[in-house]
């Protein structure tokens, strides 16, 4: 990280930047490539890695880096979204981006709330968990963007990973880079801690992302 983070004590985030940092620098990637910031908790990123760093409106990161792509085809083009940003408001221009098999890599960093906002249900909030807008618990399943990706993009890396578990996160995001360099569409969802919106700490941190594995099953699609 070039700078101090700006993010909550104990938020996710950092995690995925500073392996996704570590990877464009192993790879020599780092001046090769642009990252696009959608509104939420990921614009909080903004001048935190040394890498060329932009913001778009919120929803919209999608399209913008398929469009930076298309401009500049020679730059590795990321999207870093929250869940909301993806699957919510997001969700048409981030489909037909899979559909397109556009050589983007989307990194999607779900902790099943808005979270920015405070706390507020979102399309990745699980059946009975309380949120702001939640209080007695969601009744609506949640969606799970790399299952519903995997039909549309045959050619596409689909993966998921948590903060908890760095080894298979740094797996993964390397195997994403290599498919976008490879001119494929390439997404990973990773589940990410967020003590401030949970109202959790220490080891129930932790324990909140276990719950969450067994609603949105880690591994490669």
């Amino acid at each position: 990280m070039s700078k101090e983070a700006k993010f909550c004590p104990g938020c996710g985030y950092p995690v995925v930047l500073r392996f996704l940092h570590t990877i464009l620098k192993d790879k020599k990637l780092d001046k090769k490539t642009a990252l696009g910031l959608d509104i939420g908790c990921s614009l909080l990123a903004w001048d935190a890695l040394p890498i060329n760093t932009f913001q778009t409106h919120h929803g919209r990161v999608v399209p913008t880096m398929v469009g930076l792509n298309r401009a500049k085809p020679e730059l590795l083009s990321i999207a870093l979204v929250g869940d909301g940003g993806a699957y919510a408001i997001g969700l048409q221009s981030l489909l037909w981006a899979a559909m397109r098999n556009d050589p983007i890599l989307v990194v999607v960093v779900n902790n099943t709330v808005y979270a920015m906002t405070g706390g507020q249900m979102a399309p990745t909030t699980m059946v009975g968990q309380k949120t702001d807008t939640s209080p007695a618990g969601s009744d609506q399943p949640a969606v799970l963007g790399p299952e519903m990706i995997r039909g549309l993009s045959p050619k596409a890396y689909l993966a998921r990973a948590a903060v908890n578990d760095i080894k298979q996160l740094n797996e993964y995001l390397n195997k994403a880079i290599d498919t976008c360099q490879s001119s494929n569409f390439a997404l990973v969802e990773v589940l990410s801690f967020c003590p401030t919106n949970w109202r959790t700490k220490g080891a129930e941190t932790n324990e909140r992302v276990e719950e969450m594995k067994r609603v949105f099953k880690v591994g490669e699609f």
